[in-house]
């Protein structure tokens, strides 16, 4: 029998996976995928903003949130085994399948492998390319540096690049929950997920084998995934959309929600 509500349990790949689960049973599924190193709360307001039509399921990859870090090493395999084993242990057959930034990495290696369980993809603020040996030994070096001083100087360092200059402005109280979110990820996690995104593959050469509608969303400013990144994967994919959110960086659902939450709907009621 489904549960509904927020923080809900459940076992998947020996690991207890924390979610939120809203609307109408027989309404069409879409499930949201968090980026790094935040939770299914980043989501909120998408959740709110959709769930009267759709059934909307935020959930925590494994190692943030509420959800357990397991015995086993992270990779973005890893991570769509352990949602394709969530969609199976909540008999989902199909879905919509959102994701922002490693969220996308995940959602774009899901439907690459597993396309039949998959109607629509919507990517935002993320991108199909592997890792430069610049970005690997970042991330090394980031790991290094939580190391010797804290996660605390990790979401200090994240944040100026998270969020648009004019968010700084106009939304402190995303501001200050995103940090929340970095900070009580702990260290094993944040580990493990540096080493899986340095070390996932590209995605790019499979983009033009996607045959179910995409939607691309773009913070105008996002200096992490820029919008030529999304301008790249939405010419080499054929049914897709691109969007660009203005007044938004890399957090774009969190910096311009009624702008996101607009594209989203006009998305979705197109597919219907």
């Amino acid at each position: 029998m489904r549960l509904t509500g927020n923080n809900l349990k459940i076992i998947v790949n020996d690991i207890h996976v924390s979610y939120n689960d809203e609307g109408p049973e027989k309404a069409p599924v879409i499930i949201l995928i968090h980026g790094f190193p935040l939770n299914k709360s980043m989501w909120d307001n998408q959740l709110k903003s959709l769930k009267d039509n759709y059934r909307v399921i935020a959930y925590d990859i494994r190692g943030h949130g509420n959800t357990g870090i397991g015995a086993i090493d992270f990779t973005i395999d890893l991570f769509v085994k352990d949602l394709l084993g969530f969609m199976d242990a909540l008999m989902i057959d199909k879905t919509i399948i959102c994701g922002l930034s490693m969220g996308g990495y995940i959602a774009l290696n899901a439907i690459e492998n597993y396309s039949t369980r998959f109607t629509a993809l919507i990517l935002s603020d993320t991108n199909c390319t592997a890792d430069s040996p610049e970005a690997i030994e970042k991330r090394m070096n980031t790991i290094e540096s939580i190391k010797e001083n804290g996660v605390d100087k990790l979401a200090d360092d994240l944040i100026p690049n998270l969020f648009a200059p004019e968010s700084f402005k106009t939304n402190s109280e995303e501001i200050v929950a995103v940090k929340e979110m970095i900070v009580t990820t702990s260290k094993q996690s944040l580990y493990n997920s540096l080493h899986a995104l340095a070390n996932r593959k590209e995605t790019c050469s499979k983009l033009a084998e996607i045959k179910v509608p995409v939607l691309i969303l773009v913070g105008e400013e996002d200096n992490i995934t820029p919008v030529e990144a999304s301008k790249a994967m939405h010419e080499k994919i054929d049914i897709a959309l691109l969007s660009i959110i203005s007044e938004a960086g890399h957090l774009s659902n969190l910096e311009n929600p009624e702008e996101f939450n607009s594209q989203l709907h006009k998305f979705l009621n197109a597919l219907k």
